[in-house]
């Protein structure tokens, strides 16, 4: 019984050896000693970024990264067209001509003569005014400044030019049918007494009238309401025609 007793014993002893064993194998660490049995070995390996680094596109602080900064400013080879693009305004200046209207022919002119009220001081003309009326039944258009020439009465071809210093800017002035438009003549003034003198020494001239030309309304004579145009050195002043009437 005893020798029975002994054998039941050394076989348990055996088993339980067995058993240990066996599970001594099963929990045994793979070779990279983590722990898991060969049955975890086909499971699909997850990558991770390490705990607290953050990723290569964000600087983890709300301030956005060199790559991704926005600009609202249009780039350097661009143009914003809120600001320098064409604009549908036409640039070009209104013209102040007068191309549309026909200029007053030749026919279409009467004029007259008179001395200004603001002339220089003297015993000659000073300084006159000319008055162009439209005698047509059409508006029409003058422009520039004035020819000027001395001549005796009814003999306007047979002229002494003088000498123009155009003031003033041209500008083309419309005159209506019965309107008017008007320059004005400034002498170098007859000086003293009786027949007078120039300042210049030379001899005052005079003359009954005087042939007045516009370019393109042809060449009138004219004479003095009152009187003759008595003026030294043959050298006047002359405006550009004008539809506002001079003193």
């Amino acid at each position: 019984m005893q020798y029975r007793n002994g054998m039941r014993r050394s076989v348990m002893m055996a088993m339980v050896a067995a058993s240990a064993a066996m599970v001594m194998t099963g929990c045994q660490p793979d070779d990279d000693g983590s722990g898991t049995d060969d049955s975890s070995s086909s499971a699909p390996s997850v990558s991770k970024s390490p705990s607290g680094s953050p990723s290569s596109g964000s600087t983890g602080s709300g301030t956005p990264s060199s790559g991704s900064t926005s600009s609202a400013s249009p780039s350097s080879g661009g143009t914003d067209p809120a600001t320098h693009g064409p604009s549908s305004t036409p640039t070009t200046a209104p013209s102040t001509g007068s191309s549309s209207g026909a200029t007053c022919a030749d026919s279409s002119l009467d004029l007259t003569a008179y001395q200004a009220a603001d002339r220089p001081d003297g015993t000659g003309t000073g300084a006159a005014i000319i008055e162009f009326t439209n005698t047509s039944g059409a508006e029409c258009v003058l422009n520039g400044h004035p020819t000027v020439a001395g001549a005796g009465n009814g003999s306007p071809d047979h002229n002494t030019p003088l000498t123009v210093t155009p003031t003033g800017s041209v500008t083309p002035v419309r005159v209506a049918p019965g309107g008017k438009a008007w320059v004005k003549l400034t002498f170098v003034q007859v000086q003293g007494e009786a027949d007078g003198y120039c300042e210049s020494g030379a001899d005052p001239s005079s003359y009954p009238t005087l042939v007045i030309g516009l370019p393109g309304s042809g060449a009138h004579q004219v004479a003095l309401d009152d009187g003759v145009f008595a003026e030294c050195d043959n050298t006047v002043s002359a405006t550009a025609v004008t539809a506002t009437k001079p003193s």
